[in-house]
């Protein structure tokens, strides 16, 4: 025995050991429990080991005590092992630590067996001539066994119930441990029970210490992999079908079956069958390959991927093949279909913006020497149409705009969508023809059932001259004369000229920089004088002018009519009032009594309240609100007569004065003068001096002025210029004048100056 065990016990240990650290540096996560069980099997086999070698008391001591210490160590590792492999997590915490508890006592009376010889003795036998010592067990080694095989059952009992409720395939990987456990626990107790010198049952440990390892971090269930290879394939939406080195047809899911038409009974069928649908197959060369193939099955047209996949043994030999076939007309249509998404108008069907700019690129890269025209068209004032017959009409009408834009598009021409219900084109310019667009495209009927209206488009045309140019700004050039012809129903077609574009550059740039210029005091108030009858000062209007820092001085016709149209008067206006009742306060201030008339644009009332406005300067600045006089045209009835005529009087009732500008120059002003709350008329100079009659000019002036007396409203002639206009306009009965013949506007600085 002590020839051929211990060796045997070291070849046990030493393997135990390498297992140990090889299941420390595996990735599973059960390593470092299987790595501490197969650390914990190594002292109760070398204490063993030292009991069987040793013919010394002492020694056989220490192997006693290391062979009862290392069961509870491996008891310790085998719960937590236990709980780790079987997946146990809350369940079972608290009796997992009271366990610990109890081998941890129990580690503790051992130790004390040093002191009071209470859990064993030993005592020497002779076995074949040989002296051995045999540990006689006390009271307290009965207690130790009682806690080892209590924690040892409930490990059984553990795996039993694991593999109880496990599935038949799962039973392998638990059942193989349990039936070691089983022999090792009866092999131990027969070592206990007969009183054998030597326990061979540390053989067993050791052989249970590797079975754990290897079904821990080696093991695979075959039969569990195979029967779930099986499922998986069966399920695949794909056709899979197997076939041997003789490209025998060995397997096939239902999918596979459906596609060729056939039973599991016609396997052998199989192969000419996929020659029939899909012609000879690649000779075989041991290589995988894929093809996508589009073809009609049962009078549909089908995409079908096609993907063989070769399969060799161990020793890299050839041993058959596998077919998938994929059905992917689903995934190809929605492909297609968001490509033309992707590329298309979805109102129209034309090309969209960016794909139209593609095409276009690509045309003139491939042609550079070609001349072309862009061409944007722009159905004039459509939301009218969608609003009185709804959108659906417009929709209709977009797609038959589109409709005959396809048909009148000469050959070379790339058109599409460009968002909204504009339109744009690259045509050769010798394919061009401006007439037809003119006289064809410009005017559309769109009829629908009983409805008929009339769409009209203009078109804004570019010639290309550089081809380089970025096609964006290739439409935008032709956009600038597009956007001249907004309302005009006599011309419809406009080209791109560089004066234009200047105009248009012109206006941003005012219109860009208007917030920095009256931030930084480049727009200021200039003052015209404006005198009464006797040539007295009694009061100024207040002029805007804008000394630009790079333009000089500017015209107001440069820049107010800009303005206007844009709405960014409104700022203009709001800033002169400003200052309008900044120097009304300095002339109280300074004993003055002057007034200053200022102009009101009919946008300011689109967009701000007026009246609020106006009230809060005058009470900001603390100032009789007669001396600021508010300037207006016909215009500034807007759509809103009502509303206006509402804000004009609340204004008087504030104290406010009201005066009309360009009395006259309308076909209303008779009506405005009847309906309008007026304190005063102005006429222009313009009136008699462009009229050939001018005796009848002056007649129709005196009326006016004489009725306008009567009516108890005060007159103003601006654009006074002689000597003679001024006594001739005087004996008429005007009360105020304005013009270069008093004085040009001049700056604030300048009019002080003379008032002094």
């Amino acid at each position: 025995m002590r020839g051929i065990l211990p060796i045997l016990f070291v070849v046990l240990i030493v393997a135990l050991a390498v297992c140990a650290v090889l299941a420390i540096k595996s990735a599973k996560r059960i390593g470092g429990s299987v790595a501490l069980l197969l650390f914990a099997l190594i002292p109760p086999m070398i204490g063993n080991l030292l009991i069987i070698v040793s013919q010394d008391p002492n020694l056989s001591y220490a192997g006693c005590y290391i062979y009862f210490l290392g069961m509870n160590f491996a008891m310790f590792a085998l719960l937590g092992f236990t709980f780790g492999y079987c997946r146990i997590k809350n369940k079972g915490r608290r009796w997992r630590w009271a366990a610990y508890a109890l081998l941890i006592l129990d580690s503790l009376q051992i130790l004390l067996n040093l002191f009071d010889h209470k859990v064993f003795t030993l005592e020497p036998i002779i076995v074949n001539a040989e002296v051995y010592y045999r540990f006689v067990p006390l009271f307290r080694q009965y207690l130790h066994r009682i806690v080892d095989y209590g924690v040892f059952f409930a490990v059984l009992i553990i795996f039993l119930v694991k593999m109880i409720r496990a599935s038949r395939l799962y039973i392998e990987r638990y059942a193989v441990i349990f039936a070691s456990m089983v022999v090792v626990g009866l092999w131990e107790s027969w070592y206990i029970f007969s009183r054998t010198p030597v326990d061979r049952s540390m053989i067993g440990f050791g052989v249970f210490g590797l079975l754990v390892y290897f079904f821990s971090i080696y093991y695979q269930p075959m039969r569990l992999l195979d029967r779930m290879l099986v499922r998986m394939a069966s399920e695949l939406p794909d056709s899979v079908l197997f076939f041997d080195l003789n490209r025998n047809c060995i397997w096939a899911n239902s999918k596979g079956l459906a596609l060729l038409g056939v039973t599991r009974n016609d396997l052998e069928h199989i192969p000419q069958l996929l020659i029939n649908l899909f012609g000879d197959a690649p000779e075989e060369t041991g290589e995988d390959w894929t093809e996508q193939q589009c073809m009609e099955i049962n009078g549909q047209q089908r995409y079908l991927f096609i993907q063989k996949k070769t399969v060799f043994d161990k020793k890299k030999r050839f041993s058959g093949t596998f077919l998938n076939i994929r059905d992917n007309t689903a995934e190809i249509e929605a492909l297609q279909k968001e490509r033309y998404s992707a590329t298309h108008d979805a109102t129209t069907g034309l090309y969209n913006r960016e794909f139209l700019y593609h095409e276009i690129r690509r045309v003139l890269t491939e042609e550079p020497e070609k001349e072309r025209v862009i061409v944007v068209g722009a159905i004039d004032e459509f939301e009218v149409v969608t609003d009185v017959y709804g959108s659906a009409f417009g929709e209709l009408a977009l797609r038959r705009i589109k409709e005959w834009l396809s048909c009148g598009m000469p050959e070379g021409s790339v058109y599409g969508s460009l968002g909204g219900t504009d339109f744009g084109a690259c045509i050769p310019v010798s394919e061009f023809d401006p007439d037809f667009f003119e006289k064809t495209l410009s005017r559309c009927v769109i009829r629908e059932e009983n409805v008929e209206q009339h769409v009209f488009i203009h078109f804004g045309v570019y010639q290309i001259t550089d081809p380089e140019l970025e096609i964006s700004i290739m439409f935008d050039r032709a956009r600038i004369p597009l956007s001249t012809l907004r309302g005009n129903m006599k011309q419809y077609v406009s080209f791109y000229e560089e004066d234009l574009r200047d105009r248009i550059l012109w206006n941003h740039q005012i219109s860009a920089e208007l917030p920095t210029a009256l931030k930084d005091g480049q727009i200021v108030p200039y003052l015209q004088p404006i005198m009464d009858s006797n040539g007295i000062l009694v009061g100024a209007e207040v002029l805007a002018r804008w000394n630009h820092p790079t333009e000089g001085f500017l015209s107001p016709a440069s820049f107010i009519p800009i303005l206007e149209k844009n709405g960014l008067i409104v700022e203009m206006d709001r800033f002169m009032w400003r200052s309008a009742c900044r120097i009304l306060k300095n002339w109280k201030q300074e004993g003055r009594r002057l007034f200053l008339s200022v102009n009101i644009s009919p946008k300011d009332f689109d967009v701000m309240d007026v009246e609020a406005e106006l009230r809060s300067l005058v009470s900001e600045y603390e100032i009789d609100p007669s001396l600021l006089r508010l300037e207006i045209t016909e215009t500034v009835m807007g759509t809103d007569p009502e509303g206006r005529l509402k804000i004009l009087n609340n204004m008087r009732k504030d104290g406010f004065l009201i005066e009309m500008d360009d009395f006259g120059s309308g076909y209303s002003s008779m009506n405005m003068l009847k309906d309008m709350p007026l304190d005063l008329v102005k006429l222009d100079m313009v009136f008699l001096q462009k009229s050939e009659d001018v005796e009848k000019a002056k007649m129709i002036v005196g009326t006016i002025i004489r009725l306008t007396r009567q009516l108890g409203i005060l007159s103003l002639m601006e654009g006074v210029e002689t000597d003679r206009q001024y006594h001739v306009l005087s004996d008429m009965g005007c009360q105020f004048f304005q013009g270069y013949y008093f004085s040009r506007p001049v700056p604030l600085e300048e009019f002080s100056e003379n008032l002094k």
